[in-house]
């Protein structure tokens, strides 16, 4: 089983700065993409920022030029740094992952979500 924690979240003032990280564990093999998801009150959830196991990313044209996604391979982790944030970057922020296991199979898996509140 492979379990994502996440961490980071929290109110900030807009314009402020939040860095999420998200760490797997369990039986895993090797973790191909890695991406943060957000979803806001009546909204659908959408892809925010991904980041592959060579280092390629991936941004949604709202938070580009403000949020970098980064990752260690050592530790199983992805990060979300987050800057001149906005009051429409409120939402649950999802950590996703998708990875092979030990067994051969390769599964999506997803954190718990963490809130990001982000006052004007």
């Amino acid at each position: 089983q492979v379990q994502l924690v996440e961490s980071g979240g929290g109110l900030v003032q807009a314009g402020g700065s939040l860095r999420l990280s998200c760490a797997a564990s369990g039986s895993i093999f090797s973790i191909n993409a890695m991406g943060w998801y957000r979803q806001a009150p009546g909204k659908q959830r959408e892809l925010v920022a991904a980041i592959t196991s060579g280092g390629s990313t991936n941004y949604a044209d709202s938070v580009k030029g403000r949020f970098t996604i980064s990752r260690d391979n050592a530790k199983n982790t992805v990060y979300l740094q987050m800057n001149s944030l906005k009051p429409e970057d409120t939402a649950v922020y999802y950590c996703n992952a998708e990875c092979s296991l030990w067994g051969g199979d390769e599964y999506d898996y997803w954190g718990q979500g963490t809130q990001v509140t982000v006052s004007s």
